[in-house]
């Protein structure tokens, strides 16, 4: 069971990641919204396409742009939709 962690609160967790270029994502059934503020930012990834991102708020504390995900990815990414990956100091264990 992978878990992502930050500031003492467990924002994901997920026997069934899918992993990307090392990065760890969590299919979104176990991904605790509570913690995600929707961000403007935005990136464009030439193979997966446009991720969105959340910042991180725990406690009052804030990672911004610590959590991305992409609402419709690219044909080659298809299989990361609905899913959340961190970064910025979430640790996956």
């Amino acid at each position: 069971m992978k878990k992502a962690v930050w500031n003492g609160a467990v924002l994901a967790q997920s026997d069934e990641v899918v992993v990307v270029e090392g990065n760890c994502y969590f299919p979104s059934g176990g991904v605790d919204r509570r913690y995600l503020k929707p961000s403007d930012k935005r990136t464009v990834c030439p193979w997966k396409g446009t991720a969105h991102y959340y910042d991180v708020v725990v406690n009052e504390a804030i990672d911004r742009d610590a959590a991305w995900y992409y609402p419709d990815p690219k044909e080659k990414a298809a299989h990361i939709k609905d899913h959340v990956a961190f970064w910025r100091g979430v640790k996956v264990e």
